[in-house]
């Protein structure tokens, strides 16, 4: 396959994470922000485990083909992440 494709024909995931992002620099209410990266990665590596996982119907050597990585690797995350 030598054309990239984009989720949904643009950058969604880009797009809803930076609308997340406003909405809570606004709650903050000029409170100094702490850990948001640290925050924003567990968050979104979550969702997206728990959706890959959701299609590969639970298979987890499946899961880690899709995501590119190693099945030991996808099961520490998932662990780490209460979805095991």
């Amino acid at each position: 396959m030598s054309k990239k494709h984009k989720l949904n024909g643009s950058n969604e995931i880009c797009r809803s994470v930076d609308r997340s992002l406003d909405e809570y620099f606004k709650r903050l209410d000029g409170e100094t922000p702490t850990g948001v990266y640290d925050m924003v990665i567990g968050h979104v590596e979550r969702a997206l485990l728990s959706s890959i996982m959701e299609r590969a119907d639970g298979n987890q050597t499946q899961a880690a083909d899709m995501l590119g990585m190693n099945r030991n690797t996808l099961r520490s995350k998932l662990v780490k992440h209460k979805l095991a």
